[in-house]
C-alpha cells in the first residue's frame, strides 16, 4: 500500500458529522477508530490504537469519574467494536506511577517495568473483561483527552531514517517532537510525558523506529490532525522521490504473467515443503508493480538483509525476509531451486545465530527458523502464515516495510531496528504470554483441501464441515457457478476474502471456487494450478463427484453411458490423484485422500449394473492407491447408501419414478423436498438404524478420515449406510 499523498492520493477524510449525531463518547471513539483503520496508509491491520478520556458514572458510587477507554490487546481498528476497548479508572492509572517509582531497579526492559502490566486489571472500570494493551501507558500519561497512535508508512519512513530527529524537525517544525526507540510500555509512556511537560505546545511525537502518536481535546480535531500529519510526511517524501533511481534502479526485468505462473506452479509445492519442516504454512503471492520494483532493484539484497524496522512489521515478517539473487532472464527454475535451497539453509543458520546471540536466561525456546517472506526477482513475494489470513497480513506488512524503505531512502538512509531490540520484542515474555493465551488451532487450520463435487449434496456438506475445522477449501465442481456459490457461503461465514494482487485469483480467503471436469486431465491441471496460486500447496483431497445413469425401460444401458459411468466414478478419481501426486511428492508433507464409493459396490441388485460395478472398481482403486501413495499420503473412502437430500442424482422425475416403482403414495402437487423425504424414509426402513442417510453423515466420516484421529488408517472403505446388512463384509 502506497504512502504517497499527492493531490489525487491524500488519505481520505471519512468523518461524517451526521454519522456521529447521538453517539456516546465511547461510540464516537469506535467511530473514529473505524475511520482510521479503514485506510492502510494510516495504519496496518491490527496495528495502532486510539483512546478517549471520558466522564462516566461509577457503578459503585453513582458519581461521575474520569475513565480512559483505549483499544485493548488484539483486534483491528477497522473492525473494532466497543467490546474491543478496555476501560480503566484514570486516577488509578496515574497512581501506578507512584507504585513504579517505588520499584527497585526500575527502567526500560526490566522485570519491574513488565510487572506494571499486571496492575492494569486492578484499574478496570465496570468489570470490563477486555485485556489492556501494553501501549496503555502511552495514552494514560499524555494529558490530552483524545489520542491516536498510528503506523503510517510515511511517518515510519521518517522514524526509520538515520537522521530521524532532524527530519522530524525539518518536516513538522515545532508542532511535533521526537522520541528515540523504546519498547512500548511504562518507560516510553513516562518519556512521552516528560516531552510534553517540557513543551506543552506539542501536538504529537514521532516515535523512533516505530510510528506516530498525536492528540487533541476534541475527537474530530484529533482525527483530522492524524490525517494532516500523515499527508505532510508523505508530501515531503514525494518531493524527494528518486523516480527510476528508486532502490538504486532496476537490475532485473519482470517475467510476464504466463511465464511467472508456470514457474510458480512448479516451484510452490517444493518451496512449501522446504519452509514447512516444523509446521505447515499457507501462502499468499504478490507480484504487483510496487513489489516487483523492489525485488528487481539493485538495492533489494542490501535492504532485505537489513530487515524491517517497525515492531509491528517484523513480528509478522520475522527479523528479515529471504531474498534470492536469481536472474529471471538467464537462469532456469532448477537454478532458482538450488539458490533457494542454499538461501534457506543460510537463513536458518542466521536465525539460529540471531537467537543464540541475543537470548536471555529466561527467553522462550527458539521459534521456527524458516522465513515467512521470500523475495524473488522477476516473480515477486511469497508470504507464509499459519492460515490464509495470517499470510495475507504478512504480505501486507512487508509491503509496508518496502514503502518505509522507499521513503527513508528517498529522504535519507534507511536503518533497521538493532537485532537485540528486535529480539527483545519478538521474544518478550509478555508477548509469549499473549501467544499462550491464544485459543488452540483447529484441527485443519493449516490444511488446504480440494473438495470435488462441492457444488451440491455431499460435497457441499463436506466443504462446510471442513471449513468449520479451519480448512482452506478449494470448492471444485463440474458446475463452476455452483462451486463458487459454496465458496461464497464459506467466505461469508468465516471471513471476507480478498483478491491477491497479480495472481488473477479472486475471493482468495478461506475458500475459492473452481470448475473442474475430472474426466479431463487438462481441466484437473488447471484446478490444481489455481489451488497452488491461491494457497501455495495442497494437503488433502475429497472426491464426492459421481454419476448414476439409469437404464432404459428394457433394462439396457448404452455403451456411451457405460463409458461415462466408469470415466467419472473410477477413472476420474484416478486422474485427479495421479495429477496431484507430483504436488504431494514435491511438498514431502503428509496428506490424506478420501474418495466416495458406495455400498452398491458390495451389494448385487437389479437396475444399476454399470453404477454398481463402477463403485466396486472404485473400492479396489482405493486399496491400490493406498499402496501407491504410501507412506506419505493416506487413501480411504466413504461408502454411502442412497443419499437423497441435496443430491443431483435424484431429480424430481427420478424420485417420482422410484416412488411409483415402490408403490409409495404421493401427490403430484408435493414439493421436491416432500417427495425426497418420502423416498428417503422408505430407504431408511431398509437399514438397521431406520433413519435416513444425510450428506452431513458423509461429511462427518470424511472429516474423520482427513483428521489425525485416523492417522493410522489407509486403504479402507467406511460404510455410512445406516446399517445395510447386505453390505456387511463377508
Amino acid at each position: 500500500m502506497s504512502a504517497t499523498a499527492t493531490k489525487e492520493n491524500k488519505v481520505d477524510n471519512l468523518w461524517d458529522d451526521s454519522a456521529t449525531k447521538g453517539l456516546t463518547g465511547v461510540e464516537r471513539l469506535v467511530y473514529r477508530s473505524n475511520c482510521l483503520g479503514a485506510d492502510q496508509r494510516i495504519t496496518n491491520t491490527g496495528g495502532g490504537n486510539t483512546s478517549a478520556k471520558l466522564r462516566e458514572i461509577d457503578p459503585l458510587t453513582g458519581k461521575e469519574v474520569d475513565v480512559m477507554w483505549v483499544k485493548g490487546s488484539g483486534g483491528d481498528l477497522r473492525t473494532s467494536k466497543q467490546e474491543n476497548f478496555s476501560s480503566l479508572y484514570y486516577s488509578k492509572l496515574l497512581a501506578l506511577q507512584e507504585i513504579y517509582d517505588n520499584q527497585p531497579e526500575r527502567g526500560p526492559k526490566t522485570p519491574a517495568e513488565d510487572a506494571m502490566v499486571g496492575y492494569f486489571p486492578h484499574c478496570t472500570f465496570n468489570l470490563n473483561p477486555r485485556a489492556s494493551s501494553i501501549d496503555t501507558p502511552l495514552h494514560a500519561f499524555l494529558p490530552a483527552k483524545h489520542i491516536d497512535h498510528m503506523h503510517p508508512n510515511s511517518v515510519i519512513a521518517i522514524a526509520a531514517s538515520r537522521r530521524s530527529e532532524e527530519l522530524t524537525k525539518e518536516i513538522f517544525g515545532d508542532s511535533v517532537g521526537w522520541v528515540p526507540w523504546l519498547r512500548p510500555g511504562f518507560e516510553l509512556g513516562l518519556l512521552m510525558q516528560r516531552k510534553v511537560q517540557e513543551n506543552p505546545s506539542l501536538d504529537g511525537l514521532v516515535m523512533g523506529q516505530h510510528g506516530l502518536i498525536n492528540w487533541a481535546d476534541d475527537d474530530r480535531e484529533c482525527y483530522e490532525l492524524t490525517l494532516s500529519l500523515i499527508d505532510k510526511a508523505a508530501e515531503y517524501i514525494e518531493s524527494k522521490d528518486k523516480g527510476e533511481a528508486t532502490f538504486g534502479g532496476q537490475k532485473y526485468d519482470s517475467l510476464g504473467e504466463e511465464a511467472r505462473y508456470k514457474i510458480l506452479v512448479d516451484l510452490l509445492p517444493w518451496l512449501r515443503g522446504q519452509v514447512c519442516q516444523q509446521k505447515k504454512f499457507v501462502g499468499t503471492l504478490q507480484s504487483d508493480p510496487k513489489i516487483l520494483r523492489f525485488v528487481n532493484s539493485n538495492d533489494a539484497a542490501r535492504l532485505a538483509e537489513l530487515g524491517t524496522s517497525c515492531p509491528d512489521h517484523f513480528l509478522r515478517t520475522k527479523i528479515k525476509p529471504l531474498y534470492v539473487d536469481w536472474n529471471p532472464q538467464e537462469e532456469s527454475t532448477d537454478v532458482l531451486k538450488e539458490k533457494l535451497a542454499a538461501g534457506l539453509t543460510q537463513y536458518r543458520q542466521d536465525y539460529k545465530t540471531y537467537y543464540e546471540t541475543c537470548k536471555h536466561e529466561n527467553s522462550p525456546a527458539m521459534r521456527d527458523p524458516n522465513p515467512t517472506v521470500v523475495l524473488i526477482p522477476g516473480i515477486g513475494m511469497i508470504a507464509w502464515g499459519k492460515n490464509k489470513s495470517e499470510s495475507r497480513v504478512t504480505a501486507e506488512f512487508y509491503n509496508c516495510a518496502v514503502e518505509v524503505m522507499r521513503g527513508a531512502e528517498a529522504m535519507d538512509e534507511y536503518i533497521a531496528l538493532p537485532q537485540q531490540e528486535a529480539f527483545d520484542i519478538e521474544y518478550w515474555l509478555l508477548e509469549e504470554a499473549k501467544l499462550k493465551r491464544m485459543p488452540p488451532e483447529k484441527e485443519l487450520a493449516r490444511s488446504i483441501v480440494l473438495v470435488v463435487g462441492a457444488g451440491s449434496g455431499i460435497g457441499k456438506q463436506v466443504a462446510h464441515r471442513l471449513a468449520k475445522e479451519g480448512a482452506h477449501v478449494v470448492c471444485a465442481d463440474l458446475n463452476a457457478e455452483m462451486a463458487q456459490a459454496t465458496a461464497n457461503e464459506l467466505t461469508e461465514i468465516y471471513g471476507q476474502g480478498i483478491g491477491v494482487a497479480g495472481t488473477g485469483i479472486s475471493g482468495c480467503g478461506p475458500a475459492i471456487g473452481v470448475g473442474v471436469d475430472i474426466t479431463n486431465r487438462e481441466s484437473i491441471q488447471a484446478a490444481l494450478q489455481q489451488t497452488l496460486l491461491a494457497y501455495g500447496g495442497l494437503d488433502n483431497i475429497v472426491v464426492t463427484a459421481g454419476v448414476f445413469l439409469p437404464p432404459s425401460r428394457e433394462g439396457k444401458l448404452s455403451d456411451k453411458a457405460w463409458q461415462l459411468t466408469f470415466d467419472v466414478n473410477v477413472r476420474g478419481s484416478y486422474n485427479l490423484v495421479d495429477e496431484a501426486r507430483r504436488i504431494f511428492e514435491q511438498q514431502g508433507l503428509e496428506g490424506s485422500i478420501v474418495l466416495t464409493t458406495s455400498v452398491n459396490g458390495a451389494v448385487s441388485k437389479k437396475g444399476s449394473l454399470a453404477y454398481d460395478t463402477s463403485k466396486a472398481a472404485a473400492n479396489h482403486l482405493v486399496r491400490e492407491l493406498a499402496i501407491e501413495m504410501a507412506p506419505l499420503v493416506r487413501v480411504n473412502a466413504i461408502a454411502p447408501a442412497t443419499v437423497i437430500e441435496g443430491s443431483t442424482m435424484f431429480p424430481r422425475d427420478r424420485v417420482i419414478a422410484s416412488l411409483t416403482k415402490y408403490e409409495i403414495p404421493f401427490e403430484e402437487s408435493d414439493s421436491d423436498n416432500q417427495l425426497c423425504s418420502k423416498l428417503a424414509d422408505f430407504y431408511a426402513q431398509r437399514t438397521l438404524t431406520k433413519r435416513p442417510i444425510t450428506p452431513a453423515d458423509q461429511a462427518e466420516a470424511a472429516y474423520f478420515l482427513l483428521s489425525q484421529k485416523s492417522s493410522k488408517t489407509t486403504g479402507q472403505i467406511i460404510n455410512v449406510d445406516g446399517g445395510l446388512h447386505e453390505a456387511f463384509q463377508r
